[in-house]
């Protein structure tokens, strides 16, 4: 019988979360739901210095916004006495060292090894140093960081996106798993934290495939048993293949709740960015789960643009029931009974709910009358015939008529210009909707 599917997710909580972010949770969830496994909330509170529990808070908030719901949280930092436990199961093995090399020293060492054409890892100095010498080294420098020694073979696996994963450790430098002031470090955390919450798959960005491999190597010293299957997923870019890294600040999850992005437009576009299966618009998380499929994803950078979400929200919105959006039209000034028909007019017509007040604001106050100068005579003509209000459902069909009897005008050249008149706008709703919810006219003069 196989172990039920374990997926987690771990932010740091130095930060909220971002659409980067986002894909890696996103994808862990889906995996989990789809095997009717278990979803892992995993806090990366270890940097006491960094870690903010405004950011823990937010980080639940954003997911709960999407609907990703999670079957339990873990907090790392409630987890540290593991930790060190695995620590000292390693250096009973022989395979943890502490170190004492300066940032200065390291990159000194790595600039002479580049310029002798040797790949930059960390030369093992420590190994050698005596009991003596580290202690003298302690007195000067404070406690070393510890680093995990590799063994020096190839390192392999079968990754879910990447296909056949093959790195040789020697490349690799010997990771830093504990800093010189204590602090646990992600990989160690990661590690132990992975076996011992049983943890069956790992989806994350491209740029952990060498701490994966590591991560692998350490997983089997401590012998915690199975592996977990990896994947790993496309960076994100910008639309023109630019980098993110300094624009994620502005792609934060609560900044696109803010522009009125709704929650399945955003993740109906994540869940297949970067797969060989077309974006479809998804209103329910069992039809996301359902179609999701990790092997469908692919290595390349993957181009994302902010843009693409309001599309999908505006289409998302079309689809509502008046009762889902009725509190958000009342709360605007849209008297109740007017309500319905306000829905009905603009629900095509906007990208996100925040559209909804021009239109009101239109309706209500009046439009700044938009008249080419060749239309000018005609417009005053047609104002003239204009009956008085209250419109309702025959007052285009029935003015135009007269208009058209008046003036001669037909098709474009008669329904364009008093559009602009009345709206300001040259598209937009069936004018014989609109009409009954004008309340002032400018272009009356």
């Amino acid at each position: 019988m196989s172990n039920p599917t374990v997926t987690r997710f771990a932010p740091s909580p130095t930060g909220y979360i971002h659409v980067g972010n986002l894909r890696t949770a996103l994808m862990n969830y889906l995996i989990a739901r789809k095997a009717g496994g278990t979803f892992i909330l995993r806090i990366d509170d270890t940097d006491p210095e960094r870690s903010k529990e405004e950011y823990v808070d937010g980080i639940k908030q954003d997911l709960e916004w999407l609907g990703l719901e999670w079957d339990r949280v873990e907090r790392q930092s409630e987890r540290l006495d593991r930790y060190h436990a695995a620590a000292d199961d390693l250096r009973a093995k022989g395979r943890f060292y502490e170190a004492f090399e300066t940032p200065t020293e390291l990159d000194l060492k790595r600039k002479k090894q580049l310029n002798m054409g040797k790949p930059p890892v960390y030369d093992r100095a420590a190994l050698n140093l005596s009991d003596s010498e580290k202690d003298a080294l302690r007195a000067e420098r404070g406690d070393g960081v510890w680093r995990f020694k590799l063994d020096h073979e190839r390192i392999e696996w079968d990754d879910g996106i990447l296909g056949d994963i093959s790195i040789d450790a020697a490349s690799v430098s010997d990771p830093v798993l504990i800093r010189g002031d204590g602090q646990i470090l992600y990989t160690l955390a990661s590690v132990v934290d992975d076996t011992e919450m049983g943890v069956t798959h790992v989806v994350r960005g491209s740029d952990h495939v060498t701490n994966t491999a590591t991560q692998i190597q350490i997983m089997q010293a401590l012998g915690n048993g199975a592996v977990p299957s990896f994947a790993h997923h496309s960076l994100l870019t910008g639309p023109q293949g630019e980098a993110l890294s300094k624009r994620l600040g502005t792609l934060a999850l609560r900044d696109l709740r803010e522009q009125g992005v709704q929650p399945f437009a955003l993740l109906s576009l994540m869940a297949r960015l970067g797969s060989s299966d077309p974006v479809e618009l998804r209103t329910d998380m069992a039809a996301l789960v359902e179609g999701f499929d990790i092997n469908r994803f692919g290595s390349a950078p993957t181009k994302f643009d902010v843009q693409d979400l309001f599309p999908l929200t505006g289409r998302y919105l079309q689809q509502l029931p008046l009762e889902a959006v009725k509190d958000d039209i009342i709360a605007m000034g849209v008297p109740e009974e007017k309500a319905a028909q306000f829905w009905a007019v603009t629900r095509e017509n906007i990208s996100t709910l925040k559209d909804l007040d021009a239109w009101w604001v239109m309706f209500r106050d009046g439009a700044e009358p938009v008249i080419a100068e060749e239309d000018r005579e005609f417009v005053a003509q047609a104002m003239l015939l204009l009956p008085e209000m209250p419109f309702d459902e025959t007052t285009w069909g029935s003015w135009t008529a007269q208009v058209k009897e008046a003036t001669g005008r037909k098709g474009r050249g008669l329904f364009r210009p008093l559009r602009l008149a009345l709206t300001g706008q040259d598209h937009g709703p069936e004018m014989a909707q609109v009409m009954p919810l004008l309340q002032n006219i400018k272009a009356r003069g």
